[in-house]
């Protein structure tokens, strides 16, 4: 609610005066008083974004049976096409992660995990270490 300046000086003149009723006349001056009803504030509207759905939820039914990829990425690295032709066997490919660090895991290309490397009986495998945060595989997709 902006005041005149005469509004200010006329209160600031009243100074004995119950400043509650100063503004509720400076109010009245300008329209009427306002009435708690008289306030209406517009309807939220839901963002489905944020929305997380449960494993077991039955509106995610239809997709458990859909196959995607799945790819674990070690490292990356780039090579002029030259020195990709000389690749044989036994040549070796620098990547530009460290061992110690995280693989990331990859769904249909985009990345939901990070985990270590470990054998198994042979075969290798990941152990998950960290999950991406549901929001940011949520805006990753609509990327």
């Amino acid at each position: 609610m902006a005041m005149s300046q005469e509004e200010i000086d006329s209160m600031i003149s009243n100074e004995g005066g119950d400043s509650a009723n100063d503004t509720n006349s400076a109010v009245a001056t300008k329209g009427g008083p306002l009435e708690a009803g008289d306030v209406k504030f517009p309807e939220m509207e839901y963002s489905g974004e944020q929305t997380i759905f449960s494993p077991l939820d039955p509106k995610l039914e239809l997709l458990y049976d859909l196959q995607l990829p799945v790819s674990i990425e070690l490292g990356r690295s780039n090579m002029l096409i030259r020195d990709i032709i000389r690749l044989g066997r036994g040549s070796v490919v620098e990547f530009d992660k460290l061992v110690s660090e995280p693989v990331d895991v990859l769904i249909n290309g985009k990345k939901v995990a990070e985990g270590e490397v470990v054998v198994i009986d042979k075969h290798f495998g990941i152990r998950i270490t960290t999950l991406i945060d549901p929001t940011d595989r949520l805006r990753a997709i609509k990327r």
